[in-house]
C-alpha cells in the first residue's frame, strides 16, 4: 500500500528501553507500562493531547483488563472520547499499527492518531479453555508465550527450525553467521557511545511508582549480554547439526514504543525543525511453510515496489532480525551491504518484546537518517506464521 500524506514528526517518536524477560519489568502489566511511558513522553514534549483523535494500540500478549485495552489506555492518558482498535499481528504488529493509523491520515486531513505498541513476554498468561467433551470435562490449557515459541501450529516446527531451513537454502556457514552477529553487536555499541548520545534522543525512561517515595526507574536497555568472537564460536548450535546458536538469535523482552502521525504541514509544525518522516509505503508477505526469515525480504521488495523506490536508493535498512540468518538472506537476495543495515543496533542484540519491536526499529531508522542528513530508509522484519512486514520512509 502506498501513502501520499502520512508523516511522523521526529520529536514525537519514542521507545522505552527494552528489558530482557524476567528482568525489572517482569511483573509490570504492559498496559501499565504503556500508560506510564506514553504519558511521560507526551508531557515532556509538551504536546497538546486534545489534538489526538484516535488511538491505535498494538499488543500481542493478553494482560489483565486487556478486554478494554485501547479505550482504557486512552482514558488513562487523559484522552476523553478517544478510542480505536487493538491490533495483534505477532512481530508485524508495529507495521500493522502504523499502516492503520496512516490510512486514517490519508483519508482525513485533520486526523492525528496516536500509535502505542507494548508487550510483556515475561510471566506470560496460562490460558484455560473449557472443553466439555474432554475426559471428565478436563480443560485445554495453553501457555500463551512459551507454547507459541515452541511450534507453529500450521507446520509443527519451532521458529529456530525456520532459521535452519533458510540457512540451508542460503548455504550459510556458522562462521558467517557469527561474524554478522558480532557486527550487529559492534553497531549497537555505536548507539551507546558518548553516554548514549544517539539513544537519548528517543529512549523514554520507564518511571513507575513503587511504594511511598519510591520508584522503579529504567533508563537503558537491560540484560544485553556482551558479544565476542571467541564467545560466539564456543556456543553449541540450538539444534543438532545446525548453524544457529543462542548467540545468533534474539532474546524475549519487555517494552513499549509510540508515535504520533499527522499530515505533512501539521507534522512539520509539530517537528519544529527537527525533521519529518514521510511514510511512503507498507507491505505484508507470507512465504512457504517454515521459511519465516525469508518473509522479511519478500515484504521489503513489495514495499519498495509500492513506493516506487529501488534498493539502490535506500540509505539504511533496519531489520527486526530474530536470527542473524534474516539479514544474511536479505543481503544475498538484494545485494544491499550488511554494514548499512542496522547502523545503531537491532532486535538481534537488544531483544524482542513482540509488539513494540518494529516501532523501535522504525524510530531508530528515522534518527539514523537524521544523523546522515536525510534520505530513504527501509524497515523490514519477519513474523510468526512465515509472514513479514516492511515500511519505506523518507526523512525530509
Amino acid at each position: 500500500m502506498k501513502f501520499e500524506h502520512a508523516a511522523l514528526p521526529l520529536p514525537l517518536l519514542w521507545s522505552s528501553p527494552f528489558v530482557r524477560w524476567q528482568g525489572s519489568l517482569a511483573d509490570i502489566s504492559s498496559l501499565d507500562l504503556a500508560a506510564a511511558v506514553t504519558g511521560d513522553a507526551l508531557s515532556e514534549r509538551r504536546f497538546d493531547r486534545a489534538a489526538i483523535d484516535r488511538i491505535v494500540l498494538g499488543m500481542t500478549i493478553p494482560q489483565p483488563h486487556s478486554f478494554y485495552a485501547a479505550p482504557w489506555l486512552a482514558a488513562r492518558l487523559g484522552l476523553p472520547g478517544v478510542s480505536g482498535p487493538l491490533i495483534a499481528q505477532a512481530c508485524a504488529t508495529s507495521v500493522a499499527c502504523l499502516a492503520a493509523a496512516a490510512a486514517d491520515v490519508e483519508s482525513d486531513a485533520q486526523a492525528m492518531p496516536l500509535v502505542v505498541t507494548t508487550d510483556r513476554t515475561s510471566n506470560g498468561p496460562l490460558l484455560v479453555y473449557p472443553r466439555g467433551h474432554g475426559m471428565g470435562g478436563s480443560p485445554l490449557t495453553e501457555h500463551w508465550v512459551l507454547d507459541s515459541f515452541a511450534a507453529d501450529p500450521n507446520t509443527g516446527q519451532a521458529m529456530v527450525a525456520t532459521a535452519e531451513n533458510v540457512a540451508r537454502d542460503g548455504a550459510m556457514s556458522r562462521a558467517a553467521l557469527d561474524e554478522l552477529t558480532l557486527l550487529r553487536w559492534q553497531q549497537y555499541q555505536a548507539a551507546l557511545a558518548d553516554d548514549r548520545r544517539f539513544q537519548r534522543r528517543y529512549l523514554q525512561p520507564v518511571v513507575l511508582p513503587r511504594g511511598k517515595g519510591k520508584a522503579l526507574r529504567v533508563e537503558a536497555d537491560e540484560g544485553v549480554h556482551p558479544y565476542t568472537a571467541e564467545g560466539l564460536a564456543a556456543l553449541r548450535p540450538v539444534q543438532e547439526g545446525g548453524v544457529v546458536t543462542f548467540g545468533g538469535q534474539t532474546h524475549p523482552a519487555d517494552g513499549c514504543a509510540g508515535a504520533l502521525l499527522a499530515r505533512g504541514d501539521r507534522a512539520r509544525t509539530l517537528a519544529a525543525g527537527e525533521g519529518v518522516v514521510r511514510l511512503l509505503s507498507a507491505a505484508f508477505s507470507r512465504v512457504d511453510k517454515a521459511e519465516m526469515p525469508k518473509a522479511a525480504t519478500t515484504a521489503a521488495l513489495l514495499a519498495l515496489r509500492d513506493a516506487e523506490v529501488r534498493i539502490e536508493d535506500v540509505r539504511f535498512v533496519v531489520s527486526h532480525n530474530p536470527f542473524a540468518v534474516n539479514d544474511l538472506w536479505f543481503a544475498q537476495q538484494t545485494g544491499f551491504p550488511l554494514e548499512r543495515m542496522n547502523p545503531y543496533g537491532c532486535s538481534l542484540i537488544y531483544g524482542h518484546p513482540q509488539g513494540p519491536t518494529g516501532l523501535r526499529g522504525i524510530v531508530e531508522l528515522a534518527h539514523a537518517l537524521r544523523e546522515a542528513g536525510g534520505g530513504i530508509g527501509l524497515f523490514t522484519g519477519c513474523a510468526a506464521g512465515d509472514t513479514g512486514a516492511a515500511m519505506v520512509l523518507r526523512l525530509d
